[in-house]
């Protein structure tokens, strides 16, 4: 396996983007110590390929051109043909290479470059839920419900940081509570089973909301997220439950994770559901989720937990690998290409 090697510099300025299935964010990054400069966001709809959302939104205006990108997709990297997930867009390296000139083409998972970031929060960036503290130069955890639910563990040892992305968003999830193991039976199975992205994200919500109403004996038609998280602020009774049993979940699945890397970092919430479900999170049910894990109560109350307040946390991640590469241990094999020596 080939990693970044310390003591390695990118070529400047570096292009640092943030690609999904909706937007497309762009940042550049023009020395070791200079703050991230915000180029643009856009949707991808909007263009028929990256390359012509690079020309339009960043080479426009960038002066000097970027001679390094480095990019963050939400999926796996198994090629030199990069599908999204959610849009049109197949990221080629190599054609960016030969049509917009860069120097060398990295291609991260979207949330190894959410843990990329979490070295580097302070201040505004988070927002701390419930007790714990945060020791020093240990392992951290990030869980991102959005349209799924991506996970990824920041690791250290030997004096540096290592980003493993996975899918642990796919680990099972089953009834705890008493109320659990009456809502449970209604909720619709995916392959058979209820993974905990199949209940924790924007498209589990509304399958989890019709469980919650079939227990309630309610009729709702909740199709959206939003439509759950709107209803829950006019404090819909259905929408209300969802949301605590969504976020006794989160602390559940959250907790696991903690345990599984012996988090004492802490495990930071991110994604696009988050921020709009804080007082769920807040209210006292998910960090009693997160602590309850018998035997070891007194060990994850030491473990804090955080809502990511940073606006853009992925871009923040790529920006802290390109000032600081040899501070990471990067995994590049097969996502990493660079121009052919003339």
């Amino acid at each position: 396996m080939s990693f970044s090697t310390r003591s390695k510099s990118f070529a400047y300025p570096v292009l640092v983007a943030d690609i999904g299935g909706t937007n497309a964010r762009f940042a550049l990054v023009e020395g070791p110590n200079t703050p991230t400069r915000m180029s643009g966001k856009t949707a991808t709809a909007h263009h028929h390929n990256i390359y012509s959302a690079i020309r339009k939104v960043v080479m426009k205006s960038a002066d000097p051109k970027p001679r390094t990108a480095i990019i963050a997709v939400a999926g796996p990297v198994t090629g030199d043909r990069i599908p999204l997930t959610n849009a049109d867009w197949v990221i080629k390296p190599l054609r960016m290479i030969s049509d917009l000139g860069f120097e060398e083409v990295i291609v991260l998972n979207d949330f190894e470059a959410q843990a990329l970031a979490l070295p580097g929060y302070h201040g505004e960036d988070i927002e701390q839920v419930g007790q714990g503290v945060v020791r020093e130069e240990s392992a951290k955890f990030v869980l991102g419900p959005g349209t799924g639910l991506g996970a990824a563990a920041m690791i250290y040892t030997s004096k540096t940081w290592i980003p493993l992305p996975g899918e642990g968003g796919h680990v099972e999830l089953g009834p705890v509570s008493k109320e659990d193991i009456k809502i449970w039976p209604h909720i619709e199975r995916v392959g058979g089973r209820l993974g905990a992205e199949q209940i924790l994200s924007g498209t589990g919500l509304p399958r989890l909301a019709r469980g919650v109403a079939a227990y309630m004996n309610c009729e709702r038609q909740f199709e959206t997220a939003a439509s759950i998280t709107k209803a829950a602020e006019d404090n819909d009774p259905v929408a209300v439950k969802t949301l605590e049993v969504f976020a006794r979940g989160l602390g559940r699945v959250a907790g696991d994770f903690a345990l599984t890397v012996l988090a004492r970092g802490g495990v930071y919430l991110t994604g696009g559901v988050t921020p709009r479900i804080t007082r769920f999170l807040t209210d006292g049910g998910f960090r009693e989720a997160f602590e309850s894990k018998a035997p070891h109560e007194e060990l994850m109350a030491k473990i804090p937990t955080f809502i990511v307040r940073h606006p853009d946390p992925a871009l923040e991640g790529l920006a802290s690998f390109a000032r600081s590469p040899d501070a990471f241990a990067v995994d590049m094999q097969g996502r990493q290409w660079k121009a052919a020596l003339a």
